[in-house]
């Protein structure tokens, strides 16, 4: 009896051994696969490096197999945007304060060396200093009333600088905005007294030019009803020209008698001289 009690103690222990050494190999396994799997989401580039040294090959987006002693860093090669407030001064020495917008966004082919030369945090690096230099750059060749009036060229010129500027560093510039500039209250108040005063002047000049034009019209409406009076009169002029010169050509002798025929009463004149001698007209 005390020898069958004896000889079951050994085996319960032996169990217990194995278990011990089987649990521990079980999850070392599970934690070596879990290590080797990894998961590149979509929109990122996987990075893959060994011991700190950077593999000459990526991982695109899926579930991909790796060593257990590599790791991997998700570069994000989706188009990214970012909002900066700036300060930066005119050629007249004009404070401006400036809201520039970026999108940009790295090449999945470029995501290795960016990787390699710049790091992870490859935005306040590389791009934040070359946004704030472009800007401030352009906008020094710049007048402040230039920048009021032509703020299209400004943008147009930040962006062409911007983007030469990241491509250096294999960042693609997609799309620039100024979302808004302000200037010095001081400066502001000078922009809109001088508007006030060219809008006067506008304003005057084109009254004087309208009156100019009245008087102009006025007076070349006169011109030509006085050219239309003198027209009237020379016309009529010649219309009676015209006709007293048909008339003097159809009075002859014989009209002339017969007019005097038709308004004669029949009574003979007579004219009484000194003399007292009578003088008759004869008819023929």
């Amino acid at each position: 009896m005390e020898t069958t009690t004896y000889k079951a103690r050994p085996v319960k222990t032996r169990r217990k051994g194995k278990l011990l050494i089987i649990i521990p190999v079980v999850v070392l396994l599970l934690i070596i696969i879990s290590c080797s799997i990894t998961m590149i989401p979509t929109g990122h580039t996987g990075v893959v490096t060994t011991f700190g040294s950077v593999e000459d090959y990526t991982l695109d987006s899926g579930v991909h197999m790796k060593y257990p002693w590599q790791k991997v860093i998700m570069m994000d090669n989706r188009i990214q945007k970012q909002t900066v407030d700036l300060s930066c001064f005119s050629s007249d020495i004009q404070e401006v304060s400036m809201t520039y917008t970026v999108n940009y966004q790295i090449n999945k082919a470029n995501a290795q060396e960016i990787y390699k030369t710049i790091g992870i945090n490859y935005y306040d690096t590389v791009i934040i200093p070359c946004i704030t230099e472009a800007t401030k750059v352009v906008t020094a060749k710049y007048s402040a009333e230039a920048l009021v009036s032509d703020r299209t060229a400004l943008a147009t010129g930040i962006e062409e600088l911007l983007s030469t500027k990241l491509s250096e560093f294999n960042v693609e510039l997609v799309s620039t905005s100024i979302e808004n500039m302000a200037f010095t209250e001081a400066f502001t108040n000078a922009v809109e007294e001088k508007q006030v005063a060219q809008q006067n002047k506008l304003r005057a000049e084109t009254e004087a030019q309208r009156k100019k034009i009245e008087a102009d019209a006025d007076a070349e409406v006169k011109r030509i009803e006085a050219k239309g009076e003198a027209d009237a009169e020379l016309i009529k002029a010649e219309a009676e020209a015209e006709a007293n010169k048909k008339i003097a050509e159809s009075i002859t002798d014989g009209v002339l008698r017969n007019k005097f025929l038709e308004n004669w009463d029949g009574k003979l004149p007579t004219v009484t001289g000194s003399s007292g001698s009578l003088v008759n007209i004869p008819l023929e």
